[in-house]
């Protein structure tokens, strides 16, 4: 259920492109951003801090897009969050000796430390090549054909990976039998 709510914005977005083009979808999607945060906070939850970070990303360059009315600032867009998160899983490692894969995940499985470390470099190799794959396609094929990989590709791309992780941890985790 959290995969869709989280998907949300990013599925309004398409929907609103294929019926209103990129500058409707972009409106849309700033405004799916902040009615994502302001149901976390009326149910009484804690908004996390990528939610907060993706708000203010979509509302910079969003914003950029329709000022400007220049869609290459929205294209931009889901690089800069993805080249985000790798330099919030590099920096936690390498600035302060904290493994953030560790942090978010320890509760639900138990891992080696080398397997944390490596698993928290795969993440962040994995954004890196998301925003470079991001800007490859906004900037070698049409805006049509970016938000369609917007939604289907880098989802296809995530799950792949999810399911990759999935298989390699799989051999570390204890047997709780």
């Amino acid at each position: 259920m959290k995969f869709l709510f989280d998907f949300f914005p990013i599925l309004l977005f398409f929907i609103a492109y294929k019926f209103g083009g990129i500058y409707v979808a972009t409106g849309v999607a700033i405004a799916a951003s902040f009615v994502q945060i302001g149901w976390v906070m009326v149910r009484g939850k804690k908004v996390e801090p990528m939610m907060w970070i993706s708000l203010v990303i979509i509302v910079v360059f969003g914003g950029a897009t329709l000022l400007l009315h220049n869609e290459t600032f929205i294209k931009w867009k889901p690089t800069v969050l993805y080249w985000l998160f790798a330099a919030v899983l590099l920096g936690g490692s390498w600035l302060f000796n904290k493994n953030i894969m560790r942090s978010m995940m320890a509760k639900q499985i138990s891992l080696p430390d080398p397997v944390w470390n490596k698993l928290n470099l795969s993440w962040a190799g994995f954004f890196v090549v998301m925003g470079a794959t991001n800007l490859y396609v906004a900037y070698s094929f049409s805006t049509d054909i970016w938000v369609d990989f917007k939604l289907f590709g880098s989802t296809a791309m995530m799950l792949v990976f999810v399911i990759a992780q999935s298989l390699i941890l799989a051999k570390h985790m204890k047997n709780e039998e």
